[in-house]
């Protein structure tokens, strides 16, 4: 009975792997879903630190109009001491 049931856990690591891979060798050649997948997220960049983040979670801080964002309030607070 175990052995059965490692051989089929088997089975579905290896049919989701090969899934993967030729979805992956499709997406590659071009072919794309008709659902389209998930939404991309833009990703901004922390002038600090360097660590991408998303705007929408992001903290912000704004000179001259110029909107930057942070992945932290460590960062945002160096960015804005440097600016005094």
């Amino acid at each position: 009975m175990v052995r059965w049931l490692l051989l089929a856990i088997l089975f579905i690591f290896v049919v989701r792997a090969l899934s993967r891979v030729i979805s992956g060798v499709l997406e590659g050649a071009g072919y794309r879903r008709e659902d389209g997948g998930r939404p991309a997220v833009k990703l901004v960049r922390d002038p600090v630190c360097g660590m991408f983040v998303t705007p929408a979670k992001a903290l912000t801080a704004t000179a001259r109009g110029d909107t930057q964002y942070f992945c932290s309030e460590t960062c945002r607070r160096k960015w804005t001491d440097d600016r005094r």
